[in-house]
């Protein structure tokens, strides 16, 4: 993918219509763009910067593919940037696999503790795919009155979901789906509140969550 453009590190009031999410233009041809079809609508532009993918008006996402993660710390200065750059609430998707799940533990401290963005791995860019799809919906429920559109996004990608949040450190399946019963999307769960938290899965685990969305709770050094 070619570098971000040098004088425009993010572009503020990006907002897709109803459906839609904007790309940027290096993504084009891509798996997780081809992975869109019969879900959401993708409009190409130039000049996003650093973001990959704009969610909405105030969300988008940053992408940190296997090979950035074996590569180097490049990665880090593309997120270093985008932190100073822009007060939108950055979601940093990671390509864990075989060959980076030995990078990602301290991926998820720089981005989660240091940084204090939201970060979601995923195996795959189809699997990348399906979750920013997942997001955009996710936020356009918020604003959309119609039951079955409501319905229809809850559904679209649960196993998804499910293998995402089995990523944090001390839920398993069983708590998974609890969290997932009273959180039924990324947003609702990565905005929960400590005390919703503990309500669904106690408070070892609320707190697990908590670490794994948020800075805050970072354990003292």
């Amino acid at each position: 993918m070619a570098a971000p453009m040098e004088g425009t590190p993010v572009r503020i009031g990006a907002a897709p219509p109803y459906g839609h999410v904007i790309v940027n233009e290096r993504w084009r041809g891509s798996a997780i763009v081809q992975g869109f079809q019969g879900k959401l609508k993708a409009i190409f532009e130039e000049g996003l910067g650093l973001v990959d993918f704009h969610l909405s008006d105030h969300s988008c996402v940053l992408y940190v593919s296997e090979s950035g993660l074996v590569a180097g710390n490049g990665y880090r200065r593309k997120l270093v940037q985008f932190r100073k750059a822009s007060k939108l609430h950055g979601i940093i998707v990671v390509e864990k696999t075989r060959l980076s799940e030995q990078y990602f533990p301290a991926v998820q401290k720089f981005v989660v503790f240091e940084l204090g963005l939201t970060l979601l791995p995923v195996a795959s860019q189809s699997e990348a795919s399906q979750l920013i799809a997942q997001l955009v919906h996710d936020e356009s429920k918020e604003e959309s009155r119609n039951p079955f559109l409501r319905k229809k996004a809850a559904k679209l990608c649960e196993p998804v979901v499910l293998a995402l949040v089995q990523q944090i450190p001390g839920v398993g399946r069983v708590k998974a789906l609890a969290l997932l019963r009273h959180f039924p999307s990324i947003h609702q769960l990565s905005n929960a509140t400590a005390q919703q938290l503990e309500a669904a899965v106690g408070a070892a685990a609320a707190q697990s969550v908590r670490g794994f969305f948020h800075a805050s709770l970072a354990p003292p050094r």
